[in-house]
């Protein structure tokens, strides 16, 4: 499975199946599937964290903790309903999340595992040595969940309980992955990519981590009232690992993982603890290490998870379209011809005792196509980098439309109007053509996590998907509008990263060497293109090796060096200056 979708007939027959299988199995087939419903909820929150923005957690049974030690003091000390503890725990957890997360999320690699692990084993600690909280005996007589004569303490009520929970909460997830901020989150591995269209990626990962902890909470409120006793054994390190691992092999690149993991794991777990001493006579945990094998070969066969082997059985799951009666979203006012939209002042950039970027001097006006030009190592891609943000100049001042950018994020100088592709392309591979594009358009909607789960923004959803198409029609590529971007062809992934960038409606369109890969014709395209482009206004700033693309295309060309500016005009003049062609051109024809 390439995307988050999932079709829509096996999983009315699942629901369906859910809602009879109370009234049908024995009791113990019951409680085990309300048990895998509980877990699927606390896996859902690591499809989010972990499948979709690549955050590792080994601490979310310690959120299932904390909701269950609020709920279970607050109804058993202060004699509150536990329906009316479930909003005190997801604020506890919501609060928890927040501030664990604000210090996590700014990790890195083995940091960042780390960090999980020990707030983790840090709450698991407390919630046993805190004397208020009963030590690692926990709180007994927390009182069940009833509604009339209705108790989960049934355990067909609370069955139909969690995974009628459980299902509204896989509608939501399958929303917010075809939503403006499902797209953001699930490219947030690429933190510079979506930095360069405007979204905040750090305080993206924020909320999502958040969303995690509160799922975790649910999770935790249940667990407290279905079972009635609430000690620190349940929410330790092995738990967190648990859950991780029922993620991991039910799939963290869709929702339906979330469920198929615990299913799978609780099922396997249940049937060889019976099965093993009953066949063997011996007692002891080696259903362990045989469950241990199972695992490694499923996950030998299904490395992505068993979503995605189960999907190639499956009806295709239908792809986000561009409704066509939808309004086009308002454009930007464009900077009047001729008027300096772009100042580099005597940038300079070092690394260490290496000068990549020396004084450089240049403007890029308004409705024109200005190159960028030099041999490899000249600068040329350090320079492109200070002028969007994804480095900072040691030296000198950088100004978009008189406005000095230097030192601002990626993303605020995207909301100024700069849009950019990149020199090794950066899309995500498993989401269509149109999702790619559609991501370019972030900072033309507004729509948060919240709204895109609960589905309250479809029109503004549907504006963004028709500006997509628009944008693909535009370079040439309407039709693979729903093929997976990395089916693609090199030259067609780039011209797909352009469409992204004219999604985002700039004012200055920043490529770099847009035409490597692309065959003669292509070429020809997206020369045509972009002089369409200056025709409409926009102004376009172009980093290629490819000397006949650019001189028949651009008005006019600065010359890199070694990180200093030795030549700038006009193609014609370029072609003759002695200094670049000893540079750069060598022998190049008049």
């Amino acid at each position: 499975m390439n995307r988050a979708a999932w079709p829509a007939a096996p999983a009315i027959g699942a629901a369906v199946l859910l809602a009879i299988a109370p009234f049908v199995l024995p009791v113990w087939m019951v409680t085990l599937l309300g048990y895998i419903g509980l877990y699927s909820i606390v896996c859902l929150g690591l499809v989010l964290l972990t499948g979709w923005v690549g955050i590792t957690s080994f601490g979310q049974a310690a959120f299932v903790g904390l909701a269950a030690y609020v709920s279970a003091l607050v109804v058993t000390r202060a004699g509150l309903s536990p329906w009316l503890s479930l909003p005190l725990c997801l604020v506890a957890t919501g609060l928890a999340g927040w501030l664990i997360g604000w210090l996590t999320v700014r990790l890195s690699g083995h940091y960042l595992v780390l960090g999980t692990m020990a707030w983790g084993l840090g709450l698991y600690y407390l919630f046993g040595n805190l004397q208020g909280l009963g030590g690692f005996n926990g709180i007994a007589g927390v009182p069940k969940l009833r509604a009339g004569a209705l108790s989960v303490a049934d355990p067909r009520i609370f069955h139909l309980l969690v995974w009628t929970i459980l299902g509204l909460l896989l509608v939501a997830a399958y929303r917010l992955a075809d939503s403006r901020a499902g797209r953001a989150i699930r490219s947030l591995r690429d933190p510079i990519m979506v930095e360069s269209f405007g979204v905040r990626s750090a305080q993206l990962k924020l909320q999502v981590f958040v969303a995690a902890a509160l799922l975790a909470g649910l999770a935790g409120w249940l667990h407290a009232h279905y079972l009635g006793h609430v000690s620190p054994s349940p929410f330790g390190i092995n738990a967190s690992v648990d859950y991780l691992f029922m993620a991991v092999i039910g799939g963290t690149a869709t929702p339906i993982g979330a469920v198929l993991g615990p299913a799978v794991v609780e099922t396997l777990r249940t049937v060889l603890r019976d099965a093993i001493p009953a066949l063997s006579g011996v007692g002891g945990n080696y259903e362990a290490i045989l469950f241990g094998g199972l695992v490694i070969v499923l996950l030998q066969r299904a490395s992505g998870g068993l979503a995605p082997m189960l999907a190639r059985w499956l009806p295709a799951a239908p792809t986000p379209r561009a409704p066509d009666s939808a309004e086009p979203l308002p454009r930007r006012a464009l900077p009047q011809a001729g008027s300096t939209l772009l100042e580099v002042r005597a940038v300079s950039r070092t690394f260490g005792g290496l000068v990549a970027v020396d004084a450089v001097d240049f403007e890029v006006r308004a409705g024109e196509i200005l190159a960028l030009i030099g041999p490899n190592g000249a600068g040329k891609s350090t320079l492109f980098n200070l002028v969007t943000g994804v480095l900072e100049p040691t030296g000198g001042e950088v100004l978009v439309a008189g406005r000095r950018v230097d030192g601002l994020p990626p993303r605020a100088i995207a909301a100024l109007g700069v849009a950019r592709t990149f020199q090794h392309v950066r899309l995500r591979p498993t989401m269509t053509c149109l999702e790619n594009v559609a991501l370019g358009a972030w900072l033309r909607g507004r729509a948060g996590l919240l709204a895109g789960a609960i589905g309250a923004a479809r029109d503004e959803e549907a504006r963004c998907l028709r500006e997509a198409q628009s944008q693909l029609d535009r370079v040439g590529l309407g039709a693979l509008a729903e093929a997976p971007a990395g089916s693609l062809a090199l030259g067609q992934q780039r011209i797909l990263e352009i469409a992204r960038a004219l999604a985002a409606d700039p004012a200055l369109l920043m490529l770099d060497e847009p035409a490597a890969g692309l065959r003669l014709q292509e070429k020809h395209a997206l020369a045509a293109l972009l002089r369409s482009l200056r025709a409409q206004g926009v102004t376009v700033l172009v980093v290629e090796h490819d000397m006949d693309f650019v001189m028949n295309l651009v008005d006019r060309i600065v010359v890199l060096q070694f990180g200093q500016k030795i030549a700038e005009g006009p193609p014609d003049a370029i072609r003759r200056d002695a200094r670049v062609v000893e540079a750069y051109l060598g022998g190049l024809d008049d």
